[in-house]
């Protein structure tokens, strides 16, 4: 095969010459990083700052410890009973279910905004996601998990 102008084969050991495209890119990229140099003063301000606001607090803090800075918090009183008492799964299944249409209500937004872009397709897909939600939250229903005894 022959080729005319300068080798493109990697082998042959001759360098391609730069094309006009690769050069943009490059002066592109180089103004890109020069927009962030600015910052350079500010982010070793910012590091800077971190360092001694970790550092002096623990190199001047008062050690002395005690059994009453050992013993866990508990409003100001006395602890009461075991740490290790039985908690109903009933707290953790709302927790759970209210945190699964917090999360619906958060995807909703997005698909609402931008609904005319999205078009029909992108309606049905938010009326599968409503669908399959409403079902769970009918399982939900059936089996008691909002009934609070």
């Amino acid at each position: 095969m022959v080729r005319a102008g300068p080798s493109t084969h990697w082998r042959s050991g001759l360098q391609r010459a730069p094309s006009v495209m690769g050069v943009m890119l490059a002066v592109q990229a180089s103004s890109r990083v020069a927009e962030y140099v600015p910052l350079l003063p500010y982010l070793v301000f910012v590091l800077g700052m971190v360092g001694v606001l970790l550092t002096v607090p623990h190199l001047l803090a008062k050690k002395s410890s005690s059994a009453a800075k050992s013993s866990p918090y508990e409003c100001g009183l006395p602890a009461q009973g075991s740490a290790r008492r039985r908690i109903s799964i009933h707290f953790y299944l709302v927790a759970v279910l209210f945190i699964l249409f917090d999360i619906e209500a958060v995807f909703l937004f997005p698909w609402a905004v931008a609904l005319q872009q999205l078009g029909p397709v992108g309606f049905s897909g938010a009326v599968v996601f409503v669908a399959v939600l409403g079902l769970g939250l009918a399982y939900a229903w059936r089996k008691g998990v909002l009934d609070w005894k």
